[in-house]
């Protein structure tokens, strides 16, 4: 129930971002950077790098404040998402920062390359290579669910440049592991047989998946991925849903130990500003997982919106509000 609900919010939220142009000026610098559909990485093992692609923006400077205490702020969307949730709030935090903002495509999603995993610390090592192209510095990275994992993967990273990161923000995503629901198997497997049908409409494909999904707002939220196929007459998903549904419980895991667990993995801690947003009516970050939170990142905030799990699409004015206090308010 908590999927059903995130994912009817998102396409209701997505829609609602549509109508805050007052948030940010029209004047923006936007740039685009990407290959047709999903390039395939040719990679041999899924920790090795692949570059993401990514929407810039910049807004114009005309005697606008620009933020002291951060020099870019990067994005990143979570499962069966895109950069293309964020391109309204990218603009609207770009014009309230006065700094560059990137909103990236993670592997496998959007037209980021394809490639045969979809570990954390895979994610962390694209998103280092990112910084390191892009000589990003002083940064602030947030991540929305799934992306809200791999930002946090990053920055517990052993070998995370000292100086990449000046905020850390996860969006309603704790660090705790835990299965994905099995509605999330049920979607791969509509969204399979979409592929294998060969639909030549959208409507064709919408009818294969509501054998798998009733709800209208979660089927339009995954076929937001289905794209016409390169030089074909049928409809194809631009995400590799074979190769997802091979790791489906990677993206339910994280890398990482705390000194509140006794495992086997690494004990990682970071001493960065971090913010933690929960979204009121989510279940995502609660008061089991809550001091996994504060165990891996010792200087923690958290806030709370009145929000379900799609935070910054259901309220976008309280969530930047938030943002730039964080950003802005000297440390203590």
């Amino acid at each position: 129930m908590l999927l059903r609900r995130a994912a009817l919010e998102s396409v209701v939220a997505q829609k609602q971002l549509q109508f805050i142009p007052s948030l940010f000026g029209r004047n923006f610098r936007t740039s685009q950077h990407c290959c047709l559909q999903g390039a395939t990485a040719e990679v041999g093992e899924g920790h090795k790098p692949v570059a993401l692609d990514y929407e810039f923006y910049e807004a114009p400077r005309s005697g606008g404040s620009h933020s002291a205490n951060t020099d870019a702020v990067v994005l990143c969307h979570g499962l069966f998402g895109s950069k293309q949730n964020w391109r309204s709030l990218g603009k609207a935090i770009s014009q309230k920062t006065g700094v560059k903002v990137y909103a990236l495509d993670l592997r496998n999603h959007g037209t980021s390359p394809h490639v045969d995993s979809m570990s954390y610390l895979g994610m962390a090592t694209d998103l280092g290579k990112f910084f390191k192209d892009h000589s990003i510095r002083n940064a602030t990275l947030i991540g929305h669910s799934m992306g809200g994992k791999a930002v946090q993967s990053f920055a517990l990273s052993p070998t995370l440049p000292q100086d990449a990161l000046s905020h850390l923000v996860s969006v309603d995503m704790s660090p705790a592991r835990g299965p994905l629901s099995n509605e999330f198997a049920q979607y791969i497997e509509g969204m399979i047989e979409i592929e294998e049908a060969k639909c030549t409409s959208r409507h064709q494909a919408d009818e294969i998946l509501q054998r798998y999904e009733q709800e209208l707002g979660i089927r339009q939220f995954l076929l937001t991925n289905l794209v016409r196929a390169p030089g074909a007459n049928y409809w194809t998903f631009r995400i590799p849903v074979k190769l997802i549904k091979r790791h489906l419980d990677e993206i339910g895991d994280f890398p990482y130990d705390s000194e509140a667990i006794h495992g086997t993995r690494p004990v990682r801690t970071w001493s960065g500003r971090a913010l933690f947003v929960k979204g009121a009516k989510s279940k995502y970050i609660n008061r089991k997982n809550r001091p996994l939170c504060d165990a891996f990142f010792r200087n923690a905030r958290h806030v709370e919106l009145d929000t379900g799990h799609w935070v910054q699409a259901e309220d976008p004015k309280s969530f930047i509000k938030e943002l730039v206090n964080f950003i802005e308010t000297s440390p203590s």
